[in-house]
């Protein structure tokens, strides 16, 4: 059941995401959509409800409950982004924004990035890791919890391989590509 709640959770996420940009942008009801967009986190609220009751009543823990967990984790970290994300896509498109910005392409805004990116990342594991120690401790029954103790060793491998994007562009910057010739070259004419 709960990985039904996780699933309708994220739909739920981006039907309320996209209703508030529908109303603020094609419907200028501005009012309307920032109340909307408000209403984003709530849907998280209604997935860690539903994670707990089912702790508490009874429930052995088992992966649904460490996705849960490590879902709200990068929600938590990563669901202001998107929404600015879809805002500046929405605003460019429907109410003559400017065009939506782009990750740098090289140098050192784009090492910045990555890095930002990652610490995202690190919050996002840092949130999910507190919910699953919370749940344990919330449980008080190892029997119950142990399949949790292998969801902090999961998030840490994936903060571990999301290292690799900003300490490669850290050691290794990407570099401004070379304009490409225009026209064709000059063919070299053998002597006979």
């Amino acid at each position: 059941m709960l990985v039904a709640v996780i699933a309708g959770c994220e739909i739920g996420f981006w039907v309320v995401l996209a209703a508030g940009l529908l109303a603020r942008y094609p419907l200028r009801m501005r009012r309307t959509g920032a109340a909307l967009l408000l209403g984003v986190p709530l849907v998280d609220l209604v997935l860690l409800a539903a994670t707990v009751i089912d702790l508490r009543s009874g429930a052995t823990a088992g992966f649904p409950h460490g996705l849960a967990a490590a879902y709200l984790g990068y929600s938590a970290a990563f669901g202001h982004s998107m929404v600015r994300w879809a805002d500046e896509r929405f605003a460019h498109r429907f109410a003559g924004g400017p065009p939506p910005r782009r990750k740098p392409p090289h140098g050192r805004a784009r090492i910045r990035y990555e890095w930002m990116e990652f610490g995202k990342a690190a919050i996002a594991t840092a949130i999910g890791c507190a919910l699953l120690l919370a749940m344990i401790a919330l449980v008080g029954d190892p029997g119950r919890t142990a399949a949790l103790t292998g969801w902090t060793a999961r998030l840490g491998l994936v903060l571990a391989v999301w290292s690799l994007w900003p300490i490669t562009h850290t050691l290794w910057p990407s570099r401004p590509k070379k304009p490409a010739a225009r026209g064709r070259p000059a063919r070299r004419v053998r002597p006979r």
